[in-house]
């Protein structure tokens, strides 16, 4: 609950997360990482909730759900910029040649993490998300870059405090929720795994299709270039199979140097 009454007193926990904004907002004021997912809708609400100064930014990864593109279109003109990558995935598949794995997730970096650069970035990661966010801190500096830094001011929020949040303030959300997504971001991701690539693939069969077109060029690309993985395969089919199966994985390609978070 928002609002928890607790030995210590009563605990409002959307003053908190504004305090917090307020904390430690910066001169040239906040970068706020806009991804039109419900974290993100409430992140930016408690933002201007808050009365600071901030730019709100929107990255736009050339294999988002065209729904949340629509949404954002509709209900954000206030996110100031859409930044467009310099290379789509359809391009970076085929000059990786591979797509991206779970342990090997290339595209965030290049698609999504480069924007803030000497700035504070608020963003709606939550302890709840997963075991590996369980681990961040309420305000972190950027392992990739020195000059920028992060806050998370809902940190420590459940998924139900969320929505209770959304509910609350009446906030318009993207409709892929009310059909039984629990989180957006790029289709087919690896992250959701073979059940959430398939149902993936299912809702949007042209961005699929690109992704096997993608893929076919990936594995034309690894056999001229005379990579060992490419023995893995006889086909891009095969790789796209492959890759949508939930077999996918950094143990059978020992070759892989690249990794990002």
């Amino acid at each position: 609950m928002l609002i928890e009454h607790t030995l210590f007193g009563v605990q409002d926990k959307v003053q908190i997360a504004t305090d917090r904004i307020r904390q430690f907002e910066p001169p040239e004021g906040y970068y706020v990482a806009f991804s039109g997912g419900k974290d993100s809708i409430v992140v930016l609400d408690l933002i201007k909730r808050a009365g600071v100064k901030y730019d709100a930014h929107y990255n736009l990864t050339t294999v988002d759900p065209p729904e949340l593109i629509y949404y954002i279109r509709e209900h954000h003109s206030d996110v100031v910029e859409t930044h467009r990558p310099k290379e789509t995935m359809w391009q970076l598949i085929p000059k990786k040649r591979l797509p991206p794995l779970r342990n090997m997730r290339y595209c965030c970096a290049i698609l999504k993490e480069g924007g803030g650069k000497g700035r504070l970035v608020v963003t709606g990661v939550r302890w709840q998300e997963s075991a590996k966010r369980k681990r961040r801190s309420m305000v972190e500096q950027c392992y990739t870059d020195n000059s920028k830094r992060y806050l998370h001011p809902i940190i420590d929020w459940t998924k139900y405090e969320i929505w209770e949040y959304i509910r609350t303030y009446q906030l318009p959300y993207c409709n892929l929720y009310d059909e039984g997504f629990h989180r957006l971001g790029c289709v087919m991701c690896p992250m959701a795994g073979a059940k959430g690539m398939a149902r993936d693939a299912a809702r949007w069969p042209k961005i699929a299709a690109m992704y096997r077109w993608a893929c076919n060029r990936a594995y034309e690309k690894a056999v001229a270039d005379g990579l060992e993985r490419a023995r893995n395969w006889t086909s891009g089919d095969e790789m796209y199979e492959w890759w949508i199966s939930g077999k996918a994985g950094i143990k059978e390609l020992p070759d892989q140097t690249v990794i990002f978070e």
